[in-house]
């Protein structure tokens, strides 16, 4: 059977093709043309390497995320897996924080698959199939958990779009309520050691829009004294508790 790669391994190829560039130039044989073939396979050797260390990086990511949904929640192992797979892939390609997705599932159904709320909201993260047909044409059964992760991900990812950029709007959308976006900002910090953002851009991009929720006085005006990339104040007790919820006890959805 063939071993994973892991992070390590990667990096320590990555260093060694590096070595044997820098290697060329520091011990003073430089040929003044350098074979383009040569140069090819060492470049070709490099992307590989890179493609090795983010494939790596994905995998430890997943299954310290698999593990924690089995320890917190109690989810089974293979089901744990598939929602983490889910979860990676849908971040990847919506470019949207591991975290937040996971926040908003835990928030939604609480993982439970086969969840059911307002107004029809099915699965994961509680989608409402007659507001997002266009979506679900060739889905067969929301409750599976990659369909259901992969819409709720194209919808939070619409939203965001519309509001250029702005994940704090974003979120309003999707839940119907500024308190439904103040509660999953501040759930993403459950998660955030366990999924972490594959780009720190990305992060920024988030935060900055989070930081619309904030008065002017409040910390975020620092980013420095953020704890995490997607931390965003807590609304009062009456903000949350006076907010229209919807059956899972949430404000009411709009997804």
């Amino acid at each position: 059977m063939r071993k994973k790669p892991t992070s390590h391994d990667a990096s320590d190829e990555f260093r060694l093709i590096l070595g044997l560039i820098w290697g060329q130039s520091y011990n003073g044989r430089i040929p003044f043309s350098f074979p383009s073939s040569a140069m090819s396979r060492l470049l070709c050797l490099m992307v590989l390497s890179l493609g090795l260390m983010q494939t790596a990086t994905a995998d430890e990511n997943t299954d310290r995320m698999s593990a924690y949904l089995t320890q917190k929640f109690g989810l089974a192992k293979e089901k744990a897996q598939k929602i983490s797979d889910a979860v990676q892939s849908a971040a990847s390609k919506y470019s949207l924080p591991p975290a937040l997705l996971l926040a908003i599932i835990s928030i939604e159904s609480r993982f439970k698959e086969k969840a059911k709320g307002a107004n029809g909201a099915t699965g994961l993260m509680q989608v409402v199939p007659g507001a997002h047909r266009g979506l679900l044409r060739n889905v067969k059964d929301l409750t599976e958990p990659t369909a259901n992760i992969e819409v709720g991900s194209a919808i939070l990812y619409g939203y965001m779009r519309s509001a250029n950029g702005d994940m704090n709007a974003a979120l309003k959308s999707y839940g119907g309520s500024q308190a439904y976006a103040q509660k999953v900002s501040l759930r993403v910090g459950d998660f955030a050691a366990v999924a972490p953002s594959q780009d720190a851009a990305q992060q920024s991009d988030v935060r900055a829009g989070m930081c619309a929720a904030r008065p002017a006085s409040d910390r975020c005006a620092a980013p420095g004294n953020w704890a995490d990339a997607f931390t965003v104040p807590a609304v009062n007790a009456a903000g949350l508790n006076g907010a229209a919820t919807s059956a899972t006890g949430l404000p009411a959805t709009s997804h």
